[in-house]
């Protein structure tokens, strides 16, 4: 039994979709946003007071990206996960890590100078900056996707769960009117997933359960 702390759409959103996607028994524990500032208890079982926070057994992990991979590798060999010896590793590799380095990263600066930060702190070209070099790199995935279905090795694998909750928080945005047909189209083929469903169902079925609001303020997609 795996057991993953997350907050609704935050970055933890990835392992818990990857969970759904690999059909493996878990706990969700909910947290409310920012959880190192709402539930300080946290910081005693994830010193950093961030999500996610997988345990499984006596492993603990707190990267999003490496959650999904850790899990692919385990329970999906030569399915979610691509490994060493087939033609897409790289392209696996480079879209696991894109995901998050590439395309959340800009996004959380977005958020925070535009919506976190008190009134006096908040910097509007900042956020805009950021906002334009998000859908710059953005531009990356369209003469990749122009030629195939998903990211690597003509199937669904771990790196689009990590490069789709970046488009998942970039409609939370709404910078979803930026993207371009191609990307728009991908991003469709992703939501449209059952386990993606069951994801964004577990999330809100067990915040009502563990008495966390429903939709975060000021946006559902955050991170921590």
């Amino acid at each position: 039994m795996f057991e993953l702390y997350h907050c609704i759409d935050a970055r933890s959103f990835r392992p818990l979709w990857t969970l759904e996607e690999l059909g493996l028994p878990y706990r969700l524990n909910m947290l409310g946003f920012p959880p190192r500032v709402l539930h300080k208890s946290y910081r005693g079982i994830n010193p950093l007071g961030t999500i996610p926070l997988l345990l499984d057994g006596e492993s603990r992990l707190t990267e999003s990206a490496a959650i999904c991979q850790y899990l692919a590798a385990r329970h999906s060999p030569r399915n979610m996960n691509v490994e060493a010896d087939e033609p897409g590793f790289a392209d696996y590799l480079n879209y696991l890590h894109f995901g998050e380095a590439t395309l959340t990263f800009p996004q959380t600066l977005v958020l925070r100078y535009r919506q976190f930060e008190p009134p006096e702190r908040l910097q509007r070209q900042v956020a805009e900056d950021y906002e334009k070099w998000f859908l710059a790199r953005l531009r990356n995935l369209d003469s990749h996707l122009g030629r195939r279905q998903w990211l690597s090795s003509e199937r669904f694998t771990a790196a689009d769960i990590s490069v789709g909750y970046a488009l998942l928080l970039a409609r939370h945005l709404g910078l979803g009117g930026q993207m371009s047909p191609v990307v728009d189209a991908y991003w469709q083929r992703l939501e449209s997933r059952p386990a993606f469903l069951r994801a964004q169902q577990a999330q809100q079925r067990a915040a009502a359960e563990q008495g966390i609001p429903p939709i975060p303020a000021p946006l559902t997609g955050r991170t921590g």
